[in-house]
């Protein structure tokens, strides 16, 4: 009896994400905003400050939002400035998209839809932009889904943000919103202008990927796997069943399939030797590795070190590597960029290309999945 209320409050868990047809997303997580301009671009929008006063925007008219003694100060054209302990911003036609800049910024305006939450907090103003789930998988995929030109690629990519979002929808609820625009939890840059991205989002709405136990997965995904994806457990130390290494044919020739770095054979020993390498010999030949299939770890004689402390210390693209010795220089070959773990997306572009369904690219890079609405997942303890 026990077990069962906890698996129907999970359940519960997963259903009240499901019910909701937005998502809480802190914009500019990674900066440390002190003041912002907030312009209308289309639709209506009206100011609701914290002590109950609203105001309309016009469009293209500029608000000015800042810090002021741990408070915020804001300033409409033409009106006079307000003072409040927080500011909602929200639409009012359903259609309605506006543009945010960090005052001092550069940076072009980036476009947003739906509605804007403000406050400040611990020295900085947090941003939430409070938009249609589907409109903020279509921004996902345009800030990480890459160059692929076909519907089925943007498909595949809509439902691997898709099931991300909603694994990891409480990720940030102590924080008072569900993720973050940086790749902490996907990275997001506003409101996607692209109409075939755009399409595959709607056309996939809902759509999520599975386990045997309804459970939604970790959808990994790296640019180009090296022409075989890694196994979870040798890059994070953490098995699941249906991320398993599988050898990918349709990513070699691409933009990231290969690549090189060199070092002289002094700068290899000395990287080595602060690993803990202690043997000494004069051939070269020593240093030697060769890596045909994926594997976890370098070694040089009785020496071992693991390929991804390698890969961070020297700051390569891949661990999918070998090791040559050359006159008086090591050269490292390597395949792929990235971790390597799960869909590959410089494959799933070529399997798109030749008529592979969505379906059938996310069943190939991940084993024993399977499709379905996300009314249907399960949280399991």
């Amino acid at each position: 009896m026990i077990r069962f209320k906890t698996l129907f409050l999970l359940i519960l868990t997963v259903l009240s994400a499901v019910g909701s047809a937005q998502v809480k997303v802190r914009i500019f997580a990674n900066q440390s905003p002190e003041s912002a301009i907030f312009t209308v671009i289309e639709g209506i929008y009206e100011m609701k400050f914290s002590d109950g006063q609203i105001l309309r925007i016009a469009k293209d008219e500029p608000v000015i939002i800042m810090k002021y003694n741990g408070r915020l100060a804001v300033k409409k054209r033409n009106t006079y400035g307000f003072i409040c302990d927080s500011l909602l911003i929200t639409g009012k036609t359903g259609n309605d998209s506006f543009s945010i800049r960090m005052n001092g910024s550069f940076h072009a305006k980036q476009l947003y839809s739906g509605d804007l939450q403000c406050f400040p907090d611990l020295g900085t103003l947090v941003f939430i932009n409070i938009c249609d789930v589907e409109k903020y998988i279509s921004g996902v995929v345009m800030a990480e889904g890459g160059a692929g030109r076909n519907l089925e690629y943007f498909k595949t990519q809509a439902i691997i943000a898709r099931t991300y979002m909603y694994k990891y929808f409480d990720k940030h609820n102590s924080d008072k919103y569900n993720v973050c625009d940086n790749t902490h939890c996907q990275a997001f840059n506003g409101l996607s202008s692209d109409t075939l991205l755009n399409e595959a989002a709607l056309e996939t709405r809902g759509i999520v990927i599975l386990d045997k136990d309804s459970t939604l997965i970790i959808s990994a995904f790296s640019s180009n796997c090296g022409g075989e994806t890694a196994s979870s457990e040798d890059v994070w130390l953490l098995k699941e069943p249906y991320l398993k290494s599988v050898a990918d044919p349709y990513c070699h020739f691409s933009k990231n399939a290969a690549w090189q770095k060199s070092f002289s054979s002094t700068e290899w020993f000395n990287y080595l030797k602060k690993a803990g390498y202690t043997e000494v010999s004069k051939d070269l030949s020593v240093f030697n590795f060769l890596q045909k299939s994926r594997l976890t770890d370098y070694k040089s004689g009785s020496f071992i070190i693991p390929l991804r402390t390698i890969r961070t210390d020297l700051d390569l693209r891949s661990t999918f590597f070998s090791v040559y010795s050359t006159g008086d220089s090591i050269i490292l070959k390597g395949r792929g960029y990235g971790h390597g773990v799960g869909l590959c997306q410089e494959g799933a572009m070529i399997m798109a290309s030749k008529g592979f369904t969505y379906r059938e690219i996310i069943n190939f890079y991940y084993t024993g999945v399977f499709l379905s609405d996300i009314k249907n997942a399960v949280a399991l303890p």
